[in-house]
């Protein structure tokens, strides 16, 4: 098959998405397909034909070691000569030719729904849930409206906008400290905090604010931090993550040795089974399509609190859905294609 590797992009994430897109692009080429890498932001260079870049697509890219720090997005603005939009250079094109486009996007536009409404417009297939499932699944409070709608348990949580007495209304409110404060629609952990005095908590508020106009406060909850994925319907094993120092931040995912992931999860038969039910039950409720990770607390009680959704979940070398496959006796090439046919069958 032609396929489009969609990666890059302006969100926060940048540099995981483009990590994800090396790695699935050579998965594929592996597999005979003809694979080509894309940032949706930079877009690509043609030589020649849409047809002959395709034909060429047959060589393994480069895998870029995670920076600790997040990416300067306003030097990759201007580092974009010509155009305007999120859309580079000849992306439109190579994904209409494209058989399907595997989104290898995370945050921002790539995960928040933009990008797959554009493609529904335009006819074109792509990977992972779509426009209305991927929106309300990145934005944390929309979210957590679906999960207690739907009965899936979720950290108790405030919606914050910026220039609010964040301190006054959690008094109101009644949230006690420690408290976890995030991003409305973030995510690889980026402006979050976890406060554990009133100094902490305001400023974790300014640091979270300095990312979004919104954020979410929540309880924090004691427990084990586990994750569940789930593929075509079915739960993978779940894992656990335990940081060997500090907690799951950005700098913990990405730096190889940083976490011990245990898979699957050294947790009870009880526990298991709750981790999986809550998985597919917060699947069902974001409307979510073809694969995704949860994210849980796992409290006292055999109790998973369902932290966020994640539709675009990462596929580098130190990422948790392959690992989970992997216990399933599913490798990567063949995550890598069963997550494409799952898109295809959307047509059918």
């Amino acid at each position: 098959m032609n396929i489009v590797v969609l990666c890059g992009g302006l969100s926060p994430e940048r540099n995981v998405s483009l990590t994800t897109g090396a790695k699935v692009q050579n998965a594929l080429v592996e597999r005979g397909h003809h694979a080509l890498m894309a940032d949706l932001f930079m877009g690509v260079q043609l030589e020649g034909s849409v047809e002959e870049a395709f034909a060429a697509a047959t060589e393994p890219a480069a895998i870029a070691k995670i920076s600790e720090t997040v990416p300067d997005l306003e030097a990759v603005k201007r580092s974009r000569k010509e155009g305007t939009g999120i859309f580079g250079e000849n992306i439109i094109p190579l994904c209409r030719y494209a058989d399907v486009v595997f989104m290898a996007l995370h945050g921002g536009d790539g995960e928040n729904g933009r990008i797959q409404a554009a493609f529904d417009l335009l006819g074109i297939r792509y990977t992972g849930s779509g426009y209305l499932g991927s929106a309300v699944g990145m934005n944390k409070s929309l979210t957590k409206q679906a999960f207690l709608a739907d009965g899936v348990l979720t950290p108790r949580g405030l919606h914050l906008k910026k220039g609010c007495d964040a301190a006054g209304v959690c008094d109101a409110e009644g949230f006690k400290l420690p408290l976890v404060v995030k991003t409305c629609s973030g995510g690889s952990s980026i402006g979050v905090y976890i406060a554990n005095t009133a100094e902490e908590f305001q400023s974790a508020v300014d640091g979270a604010f300095k990312y979004e106009e919104d954020i979410i406060i929540e309880e924090y909850i004691k427990g084990r931090e586990i994750t569940c994925a789930i593929l075509g319907g079915r739960p993978l094993p779940p894992i656990e993550i335990i940081p060997k120092e500090g907690w799951y931040d950005y700098k913990n995912k990405y730096q190889p040795g940083m976490i011990e992931e245990i898979c699957p999860a050294p947790i009870t038969p009880e526990e298991d089974a709750a981790v999986r039910e809550a998985t597919v039950k917060a699947f069902k409720s974001l409307k979510l399509e073809g694969y995704a990770r949860m994210d849980f607390i796992l409290a006292d009680g055999c109790r998973p609190y369902c932290l966020e959704a994640n539709t675009l979940p990462g596929m580098t070398p130190t990422s948790l859905i392959p690992q989970s496959a992997a216990a399933a006796g599913i490798s990567y090439g063949e995550l890598c294609e069963e997550i494409i046919a799952l898109a295809l069958k959307k047509d059918e």
